[in-house]
């Protein structure tokens, strides 16, 4: 049942005309949609329809003109823009398409400029305390959709964490906040350092299902990075807990030459509670962490695992090391 109300949300959200808090306790009817909504309750019919036939159904299903919408209207429709962006310049001249199209790239322009206000934010670490209070909430499951807010507030911490350009494949609102999850096919964030990228994968998922839900997936999204980019690719795995199986096989790629993937895959998978540490540890220091700091983690990596003998070895000297990260690692003197 939980998992129909998630699916419920998703598709009122994907409408553009509802609002939800990020904890998801309310929702709300979005503000610039208000005009819609009431066009909406006022015009279109809301007896159901019935129908005798497949191809009757499947008539009306597809049929682009029903129901008819505030933006199918162009004198509703022009003012509506004039209403949500004043200074727009726009001419009565302008056909209904024109209008749609000029309606579409001005939405576009404020999620972008929203996003953007929010990357500045992140970045000068003014929403470090609300970042980790998510990831609180997020595994106190206090949030709605809580894979698609693991997601953004992951974004949001690597992009505090600087230094590159972060890009997450999740889908936005038109206001900048998150809508769904990256697709199938799409590692959930890249992060892109200049010299060297890291792939970041995020699940909530834990004990063998973690492994047979994100162990191929997690090697394909980063194997073909690693092979298309022509620079050095790492991977990173959060958690709330990481499944041996995980580890074990985080492990084995990184001994194992793939041609398929352009080689051994340098992957770290990492607790959240690490994870959190991490950020700590970056908002504490004098400094805030450099490229090449976060690439050390990756190096201290390989280091390690040349000297292990199994992968739990190589897991808890790894983790033994980025506890005392950013600083100077010495993996000779952290080996157990």
């Amino acid at each position: 049942m939980r998992d129909y109300a998630d699916a419920c949300v998703r598709y009122l959200r994907a409408t553009g005309l509802v609002d939800v808090s990020n904890v998801g306790k309310t929702l709300s009817i979005a503000s610039s949609r208000m005009a819609d909504v009431e066009y909406i309750l006022t015009n279109v019919e809301r007896e159901p329809a019935c129908f005798e036939d497949d191809t009757s159904y499947i008539n009306y299903l597809g049929n682009a003109t029903l129901p008819r919408l505030l933006t199918d209207n162009k004198e509703l429709l022009f003012k509506n823009i004039k209403s949500q962006f004043p200074n727009a310049i726009i001419s009565d001249n302008f056909s209904l398409e024109q209008l749609k199209e000029m309606l579409l790239d001005l939405v576009e322009e404020r999620k972008n400029n929203a996003i953007k206000t929010e990357v500045t934010s992140i970045k000068e670490y003014k929403r470090y305390n609300d970042i980790q209070q998510m990831f609180g909430l997020i595994t106190d499951g206090e949030v709605y959709d809580a894979p698609l807010m693991m997601e953004w507030n992951t974004w949001r911490a690597m992009t505090m964490l600087d230094g590159g350009n972060i890009i997450a494949n999740l889908s936005f609102d038109d206001f900048g906040q998150p809508l769904s999850t990256a697709g199938g096919n799409l590692p959930d964030i890249i992060c892109d350092y200049g010299d060297f990228m890291v792939c970041v994968e995020v699940t909530l998922s834990s004990g063998q299902r973690q492994y047979d839900m994100e162990g191929e997936s997690v090697t394909r999204h980063i194997g073909k990075l690693n092979k298309s980019a022509n620079r050095p690719c790492f991977g990173l795995f959060v958690a709330p807990t990481i499944n041996e199986a995980v580890v074990g096989h985080f492990y084995i790629l990184q001994h194992i030459n793939l041609v398929m993937y352009g080689g051994k895959l340098n992957i770290i998978p990492l607790p959240l509670n690490i994870f959190m540490k991490l950020l700590e540890a970056s908002f504490n220091a004098q400094e805030k962490p450099r490229p090449e700091q976060i690439l050390s983690l990756f190096k201290t990596s390989e280091q390690i695992i040349a000297q292990c003998d199994n992968e739990q070895e190589w897991y808890n000297s790894l983790l033994n090391n980025i506890s005392i990260w950013p600083n100077e690692t010495n993996f000779n003197q952290k080996m157990i």
